[in-house]
């Protein structure tokens, strides 16, 4: 057998069949077996070679591949990780093994935030992306079942509209004020002793907690300079997710044996109590408990305690009263009508057809997270502004009275309220509410390019 056909054979493909035979332990290997009870917490010594185990790195090449995302440091695309694992996977498996793999530094970028400044996300090599969710999917299994069924960011079968719904539930239950957590720049600040004692406590293979620790220490290279991560769960790794879960289920623990009602999605935290007393109570508490315990900040300036219909929770607020609905909150809406001014611009030298397909793409989205709202009359107002932002940028594109009074008869608008509507000096956002403008650019058309409603009924 030559040297290619010897890495293939321990190799798992992307459409999950194997390189020859199945992936296994090298030619003349002697591990034992993993631990029969996958599931006990205390048995996992020998979590490497579970993480290792060919069905797992298959799933997790088929997740990497699905999610596609931008390259590392190393340049090497998604698409590139199955040639280059064919060729050198015998090596990293080896090293793996021994606890002696190293991890690259990630890539730093910066997104906007939608409530302004900048989130810094770390995205790791194709190669580290598929090893850490490789252990990703193992910790889940391990982890998932124990933590708090008031924890609903980052796991299976579980949802931002889940946690909404919860806190909705409270709030019926009598639950009239909420003390709501914001933990400054979480993902940034994460105490890197402090994760790895929780980690530890979770799992007895020390190439394993090497490797997470390595992940953690790997760095950033920004702008062609490396630095140092001295705390931080890098965004954009798989592995930060259910890190950033263990860490917080400890308070979880900590509400739960303090018998109050919460919600967790990831690092947002609202709890439930009766009285403004009450929440000013645990705000004061809980804080002392997340700063000292866990070593994390909470920001007070966009933490507070008040009625929930005051708050926002994961883009979402609630109507007042004791049988609240699920509304959009305030800065999610003013997000949504930005985007639009910006897709919308008369600037951007776009045919009206096209305008629409990049709003398409966006409203559609946008409607899947906040089209469960109970106020379809937020969103029918939303519909009629967006259509009318339309009406008013093909004004624009008309330009001159000569071509603006040709369009409006070519479309079915008679030529005295042409001509009227071309003669008024009204500018565009006003005209794009005449009756002119509605029949020559019917809602009908609007749909024909490809225009959503936000009424999931419609």
């Amino acid at each position: 057998m030559d040297g290619e056909q010897q890495n293939n054979r321990n190799f798992p493909t992307s459409n999950g069949s194997a390189q020859g035979e199945a992936l296994q332990e090298p030619t003349g290997g002697s591990e034992p077996p993993v631990a029969e009870n996958e599931n006990d917490d205390h048995k996992t010594d020998r979590m490497m070679e579970e993480i290792l185990e060919r069905e797992n790195l298959k799933a997790a090449l088929k997740a990497v591949l699905k999610n596609k995302g931008a390259p590392g440091i190393d340049g090497m695309t998604v698409e590139s990780l199955t040639g280059y694992l064919k060729e050198n996977w015998t090596r990293i498996r080896s090293q793996l093994l021994e606890g002696k793999y190293a991890p690259q530094p990630v890539r730093r970028v910066e997104i906007p935030k939608a409530g302004g400044g900048v989130r810094k996300l770390g995205v790791p090599t194709v190669l580290d992306r598929w090893l850490q969710q490789a252990m990703q999917q193992i910790f889940q299994k391990h982890w998932d079942s124990k933590f708090s069924e008031s924890s609903f960011g980052f796991r299976p079968k579980r949802s931002a509209h889940q946690a909404v719904e919860r806190a909705r539930s409270y709030i019926r239950e009598g639950y009239s004020h909420v003390a709501d957590f914001d933990l400054e720049k979480f993902f940034d600040k994460v105490n890197h002793d402090v994760l790895m004692s929780r980690v530890a406590k979770r799992i007895e293979d020390k190439r394993v907690l090497k490797l997470v620790r390595a992940f953690l220490n790997a760095g950033v290279m920004e702008n062609g300079l490396f630095s140092d991560t001295e705390e931080g769960v890098p965004q954009g790794g798989p592995l930060s997710p259910v890190l950033s879960n263990l860490l917080l289920d400890e308070l979880d623990c900590e509400l739960e044996k303090r018998k109050l009602k919460f919600v967790r999605f990831a690092d947002d935290c609202n709890v439930y109590v009766k009285s403004m007393r009450a929440g000013e109570r645990v705000m004061e508490s809980i804080t002392k408990f997340l700063e000292k315990r866990l070593r994390l900040k909470v920001n007070k300036e966009k933490s507070a305690v008040g009625k929930p219909f005051r708050r926002k929770f994961l883009g979402f607020s609630f109507t007042a009263g004791s049988n609240p609905k699920i509304r959009i909150a305030t800065p999610s809406l003013e997000r949504m009508k930005t985007k639009v001014r910006l897709l919308t611009k008369p600037t951007k030298g776009q045919s009206l057809k096209q305008v629409v397909g990049e709003l398409k793409r966006y409203l559609i989205g946008w409607r899947g997270y906040f089209g469960r709202c109970e106020t379809p009359s937020v969103l029918i107002k939303l519909d009629k502004w967006i259509r009318r932002r339309l009406r008013a940028l093909a004004w624009r594109h008309w330009k001159r009275g000569s071509k603006r009074y040709a369009e409006l008869r070519k479309r079915n608008v008679d030529s005295d309220l042409a001509a009227q509507t071309c003669g008024s000096p009204k500018g565009p956002w006003r005209i794009s509410k005449s009756p002119a403008m509605n029949l020559a650019i019917p809602n009908d058309y609007l749909k024909s390019l490809g225009l959503p409603s936000l009424l999931k009924s419609s």
